[in-house]
């Protein structure tokens, strides 16, 4: 019999998960510059269109379908959410399920969404719209669903039951996957006109504060619905994601406070993010204390990646997806590796921290790099295919970029009635 607890705490997380990608548009629209705020904030939001259709019709199928004897792969079983209905009404008079399984559907869905609009944050201001709708759709089904599948896909899946590598809500499938995505992608657009030679600076940072608090709102429901429960793992996580985020929101602060001489709003925003970037491998896994050390180790890691080896390499993640999510998603999952309670790990292994034993932190690592490598891999295979579709060229032209792509991309503007300067 279902649980009518359990299925309504399900409800609210995917309801807050989805509130995830819009908050993340105006995250993204405030460090964004004047003239590209319209389109960088449309890149976020077009991603709810093309991933909620590409999701239902093949993308949970190739996720979570088949019998589980493909390690990297689910299935076409399920294409177009076949037999949804028809087992949502058995499930009502019986089943040993807590929940509807469609509710499964939808919740995938919300995460598939907010992960493949994060990579739109490392080209900004440069990239067609047409490309990024493209990239969109064949990501979707090629690196993400196939990600999912090796991590969460159970019984014979390469990462999570192979190499024994526990990723409680994303670290590998949300964070490390979007953040390579990006970098890979902006590597092959290229630097923007101009970088390295004037500043980029966020243009509307309440934009910037309003996004990094609908993005921690619904990050309860990221992290706590991934327990699938109404139960101490959930209440659990929740906790350890409201305890790092806390502790990296302070981190950042002082980072930049000893740095700079100031710390800044946008900076504290960052670090809030960062922190619950850090804490999502980790979440129902760790004790409380152990996300606070989490999240004061984390700002610290993704300010050097942002502030100085971004410099150091030359590449331009235009909005640091790469530094923040992939940066961080590492730390997190090495660390998990490091804190993981023996009880509540799903393998048989616990963290080195409690057991001396350095087997599950041997799989956090091996994981991780799976996951870089075949992410990589396939980002630069897409990003190719989709510029010869594109005639060559995934960006668009000098005097486009120079104008602004919100004019050019959209017609529109985000100020119309702004006379100042860019």
């Amino acid at each position: 019999m279902l649980d009518t607890g359990t299925t309504a705490f399900m409800l609210v997380s995917i309801m807050l998960v989805l509130l995830m990608t819009p908050g993340l548009a105006f995250f993204y629209g405030g460090l964004a510059r004047r003239k590209n705020v319209v389109n960088t904030m449309f890149m976020s939001l077009i991603v709810l269109g093309v991933v909620g259709v590409v999701w239902v019709l093949a993308g949970h199928s190739f996720a979570y379908g088949g019998d589980g004897s493909i390690s990297f792969f689910g299935g076409f079983d399920l294409l177009g959410t076949a037999g949804g209905v028809q087992d949502m009404l058995a499930e009502a008079a019986e089943t040993e399920n807590s929940y509807p399984a469609l509710v499964d559907v939808s919740y995938q869905a919300a995460f598939a969404m907010i992960t493949t609009a994060i990579i739109t944050g490392s080209v900004a201001g440069r990239m067609k719209f047409g490309a990024v709708v493209l990239f969109v759709i064949i990501w979707v089904l090629c690196v993400y669903a196939p990600l999912a599948h090796m991590v969460w896909g159970g019984e014979g899946s390469l990462i999570g039951d192979v190499i024994g590598a526990i990723d409680f809500a994303g670290g590998d499938v949300v964070h490390i996957s979007s953040g390579v995505s990006g970098l890979v992608l902006c590597l092959i657009l290229g630097r923007r006109k101009g970088y390295g030679l004037m500043s980029y600076r966020p243009h509307n940072v309440p934009f910037v504060v309003l996004g990094a608090s609908l993005l921690w709102f619904g990050w309860f429901g990221f992290n706590g619905g991934s327990a699938f429960a109404a139960d101490g793992i959930a209440a659990l996580a929740i906790l350890n994601t409201l305890a790092a985020s806390a502790a990296a929101l302070l981190s950042w602060a002082l980072v930049e406070r000893i740095k700079t001489g100031k710390p800044t709003l946008v900076g504290a925003a960052t670090g809030l993010v960062a922190g619950l970037v850090v804490i999502t491998p980790a979440a129902g896994f760790v004790e409380p204390w152990a996300a606070v050390v989490m999240g004061f180790i984390v700002s610290p890691v993704c300010y050097f990646a942002i502030s100085f080896l971004k410099h150091k390499l030359g590449y331009d993640d235009a909005l640091d997806a790469f530094g923040c999510h992939a940066i961080g998603g590492i730390t997190g999952g090495i660390l998990t590796g490091l804190f993981c309670v023996p009880d509540l790990s799903w393998t048989d292994f616990g963290g080195l921290f409690y057991t001396g034993d350095p087997s599950l932190l041997i799989s956090q690592i091996l994981g991780i790099l799976i996951t870089i490598v075949f992410v990589a891999i396939a980002v630069f295979i897409i990003g190719f295919v989709v510029k010869f579709i594109f005639k060559g060229s995934l960006r668009v032209d000098t005097a486009e970029e120079n104008e602004g792509l919100d004019t050019v991309a959209h017609g529109e503007s985000g100020y119309p009635a702004f006379n100042g300067l860019d």
